[in-house]
């Protein structure tokens, strides 16, 4: 599977299941990308959030990655 590939599988994925879930953990991608070594899925979420594509968000504890603008703190916010 090439970057390009994982990229659009990603985004779909995170889409797909926007309506129940806006945040995931950084193991539920290497679970949407099994082909790719766990280091290469975090490198690449990394290169995705530069870019704006998706966000990092901290309880304080815990960090989840969610899309970009999507999830209930942004509702709250506008």
């Amino acid at each position: 599977m090439t970057e390009d590939e994982a990229r659009q599988l990603i985004l779909e994925t995170l889409k797909s299941k926007s309506k129940s879930k806006s945040k995931f953990y950084l193991k539920d991608f290497y679970a949407i990308v099994p082909d790719m070594k766990n280091r290469e899925v975090k490198n690449l979420v990394n290169k995705m959030v530069m870019e704006g594509h998706l966000e990092y968000w901290s309880s304080g504890s815990t960090t989840l990655i969610g899309l970009k603008g999507m999830g209930k703190q942004h509702a709250e916010e506008d």
